[in-house]
């Protein structure tokens, strides 16, 4: 896969940001903003080039009214490519971004690039307006958004669904939704993830957190399976605050697995 200098310096720079426009107070953009019913992503981003990507509805788990959380849980982590999952050295996903603010009926679209590499994570967004950045680096975050606290890997998100069958990790059961069983991992800190998986594919739709006393919910709206792993083409993220909802809508126009990232892909600015 080919890429240009703008995008492969995007990369470097890079990964999660389960908020990312609390710094547009004036958005402006041709997007208009979602419904309601909507508003947390519902267009399905074009797949990402790559040879060996499979069909979108190739993995599938069957899940069923009677599973216990434990179950669902398993059937998740197969769903989202089992052992492959888990054993995913990192993925870097480069795209467009819309930004909406909370009452905003517009948005601003900017590119984002994304690295995901076990417990660490690395997020860049570009746009017209601002810029700004996410690290975490296994131990440490850091937000150029200083009033933004990331909430680390190591105890949230969809990698600690790979953590399902580990000791000190409880799984317990959360309302259902007409079309999505839920359920609760929760490790010996008390740190959860909320999981909503999807009857008809056994894929995790989406997770909710609460950190620091902000919920935080991410939402896949499109997958490609690529070397036996899920990937999303497109998500969306979403802060809630008392402001409203800040929303980022992500549609990823490029992949890589298993890359040989530079040694400072992680690495902490000075402050």
């Amino acid at each position: 896969m080919k890429s240009t200098p703008a995008v492969a310096a995007v990369t470097r720079r890079v990964v999660l940001a389960l908020c990312l426009c609390m710094a547009a107070p004036g958005v402006a953009g041709a997007q208009e903003k979602p419904s309601e019913k909507t508003k947390a992503a519902t267009t399905t981003a074009k797949a990402a080039p790559a040879s060996a990507a499979q069909p979108a509805g190739k993995t599938s788990v069957v899940i069923t009214p009677t599973m216990t959380p434990t179950e669902l849980a398993r059937a998740a982590f197969a769903a989202q490519g089992g052992e492959k999952f888990r054993n995913l050295k990192n993925m870097m996903l480069v795209g467009s971004v819309d930004l909406y603010a909370p009452s905003s009926t517009q948005s601003l679209t900017g590119r984002f690039g994304m690295i995901v590499a076990g417990e660490k994570l690395r997020q860049d967004v570009e746009s017209p307006l601002f810029s700004f950045q996410f690290i975490f680096d296994g131990e440490q975050s850091y937000s150029s958004w200083r009033a933004m606290n990331l909430p680390p890997l190591t105890k949230f998100g969809i990698h600690v669904l790979a953590r399902f069958d580990q000791p000190g990790y409880a799984i317990t059961a959360l309302p259902d939704t007409k079309k999505e069983r839920a359920f609760r991992i929760t490790d010996v800190e008390g740190n959860s993830t909320d999981y909503y998986v999807e009857m008809a594919t056994g894929r995790v739709r989406r997770f909710e957190i609460l950190y620091h006393g902000k919920a935080y919910s991410f939402e896949y709206t499109g997958f490609r399976e690529l070397n036996g792993v899920l990937v999303p083409t497109s998500f969306a993220q979403k802060l809630n605050t008392a402001q409203g909802d800040y929303i980022a809508e992500f549609k990823v126009k490029e992949v890589k697995l298993n890359q040989d990232l530079p040694a400072d892909a992680f690495k902490i600015p000075e402050q």
